[in-house]
C-alpha cells in the first residue's frame, strides 16, 4: 500500500552550496547530495549493497527493476565501464547513490566513464551521501520508498519528489517479470568469459535446457552453456506445453524482480506442470521462490532483504559454508514448506532458507547467485549438480 501522511512535510528549507540532486524518502526526510548520470527523477525501493566490485553488473541486473541502489562500498567508477560487463541490454534499476564522487575509471578494460554511461542509460544518481547512515537508517526501519532527483540547475523540486515517493505503492504485490523478461523465445550458447579470449562459445551441448525468463542475468545463462547445455529461453508467460514441445532435459527458472506471488499468478501453473513431467528442475532467485510457490509453500517480504558479494552461506548436507553473491528482498517461509521438501542450503547471516530440494526427485533451488555477477566462484558447482541430474536416465 502507498505510504501516507496527514500532512505535507515542511519542504521550506535552504538548499546546500553545490547540491544539484536530493533522495527525497516516502516520510519526508531529504538528503542533499551532488547529482551524477542523468537528470531526472525516479521513485522505487531505497535498498543497500555491499559489494566491493562489479557495480556494473549491479546496475544491469534485472533483479533490481523497481529499485534505487545505495552502494555502501565508496569507490565506484574505478574501473569505468565496458561492453562486456552487463547482465542485460537495458538497465531497469529506477537509480543509485554514492559516498563519493565517481571515481575516474583506471583499468585497461575501460572504454567508457561510468557517468557518461549512466546518462546513456537515462539512471539518475546522486553522489555526497552519508551511505553509512543511510544503511543503518535502512537495516533498523526498512527499505524505504524514496525518489531520487537530479537537476543540474540545482532547482530540485522536493514537494513533487516526496509526493511521488508518499503515492508509490511499493514492491509488495507487484509483478515486475512481466517487465523484464523477453519478448520472444531465443536460443543462447555463449559462454563464460576468459582473459585474453572473451566469452566463449557452446558448439558441442549435450543437453537442451529451457530457461524461463522472469529477469535472467546473462552469466547465469553463459554458466549453462559452459556446462555443456544448449538453452532456449522462453518468456516469463510461458505455459507448461510451451516447454515441455522443445522437449527439453532439463528445466531453469531464472532470477528476477518484484513480488514471487504476485508473478506466480501465471508461473506457478507452468512451473507445477513441468514438476509433473518430471524433468530435471533448477531455479535461481525469484526461480527458487516461484518453485517453493508451485510445491504449496509461501514466501514473504523481508526488511531490509541480501544484496552484497559476501554473503555466507552454508549447504547442510555437508557442512560446507559457501561465500555467496545475493540480491533478493522476498524469502520462502520455512514453516510453510511442505513434508517431502528439504532445505538444503541457509544464510549464516539470519538463518533464513538459502535452498531446497524435493525428495527423491531431480528438483532443487537456491535464493542466492550461483553465477558469480559479481561475486565469488564458490558456488559453481550447482550448474555441474543440475547437469548430472540430466544424465541420469
Amino acid at each position: 500500500m502507498p505510504q501516507q501522511h496527514a500532512t505535507e512535510p515542511n519542504f521550506d528549507i535552504p538548499r546546500p552550496p553545490g547540491a544539484t540532486a536530493a533522495l527525497v524518502m516516502a516520510d519526508g526526510t531529504v538528503l542533499w547530495g551532488k547529482g551524477v548520470g542523468a537528470a531526472g527523477m525516479s521513485v522505487g525501493e531505497v535498498v543497500f549493497n555491499t559489494s566491493m566490485t562489479g557495480y556494473q553488473e549491479v546496475l544491469t541486473d534485472p533483479s533490481y527493476a523497481g529499485q534505487i541502489i545505495t552502494f555502501t562500498f565508496p569507490h565506484i567508477g574505478n574501473v569505468g565501464t565496458n561492453f562486456e560487463d552487463i547482465e542485460t541490454v537495458t538497465p531497469a534499476a529506477r537509480g543509485l547513490i554514492l559516498r563519493a564522487d565517481i571515481t575516474d575509471p583506471a583499468n585497461w578494460r575501460a572504454n567508457r566513464h561510468l557517468d557518461e554511461w549512466l546518462k546513456s542509460y537515462g539512471l539518475i544518481g546522486l553522489s555526497g551521501v552519508d551511505t553509512r547512515a543511510l544503511t543503518r537508517r535502512i537495516r533498523d526501519q526498512g527499505a524505504p520508498n524514496g525518489v531520487v532527483v537530479h537537476a543540474p540547475d540545482g532547482n530540485v523540486d522536493l514537494k513533487a519528489a516526496w509526493r511521488l515517493a508518499a503515492g508509490w505503492p511499493g514492491l509488495e504485490g507487484m509483478d515486475l517479470a512481466k517487465d523484464v523478461t523477453c519478448t520472444q523465445q531465443f536460443s543462447w550458447d555463449e559462454g563464460e568469459w576468459s582473459l585474453g579470449a572473451g566469452y566463449g562459445k557452446q558448439t558441442e551441448p549435450k543437453f537442451h535446457v529451457v530457461a524461463l525468463d522472469y529477469g535472467a542475468k546473462r552469466n547465469i545463462l553463459r554458466c549453462l552453456a559452459s556446462a555443456g547445455c544448449k538453452v532456449t529461453v522462453l518468456p516469463a508467460t510461458a505455459t507448461a506445453e510451451d516447454v515441455l514441445r522443445h522437449q527439453p532435459d532439463g528445466v531453469f527458472l531464472s532470477n528476477g524482480p518484484g513480488d514471487p506471488a504476485a508473478t506466480g499468478e501465471y508461473a506457478v501453473p507452468t512451473i507445477q506442470g513441468v514438476l509433473a513431467a518430471g524433468k530435471p528442475l533448477f531455479g535461481i532467485c525469484l526461480g527458487h521462490q516461484m518453485l517453493a510457490l508451485a510445491l504449496g509453500a509461501k514466501t514473504y517480504k523481508m526488511d531490509t532483504g541480501h544484496r552484497g558479494a559476501n554473503h555466507p552461506v552454508k549447504e547442510l548436507a555437508t557442512g560446507k559454508v559457501e561465500i555467496t553473491s545475493q540480491n533478493h528482498g522476498f524469502v520462502v517461509d520455512e514453516a510453510s514448506l511442505p513434508a517431502g521438501v528439504t532445505v538444503t542450503h541457509r544464510s549464516l547471516f539470519d538463518q533464513s532458507v538459502e535452498g531446497i530440494a524435493v525428495d527423491g526427485k531431480p528438483v532443487f533451488s537456491v535464493q542466492y547467485h550461483p553465477e558469480s555477477s559479481p561475486g565469488p566462484q564458490d558456488s559453481h558447482y550447482l550448474f555441474h549438480r543440475f547437469v548430472e541430474m540430466m544424465e541420469k536416465p
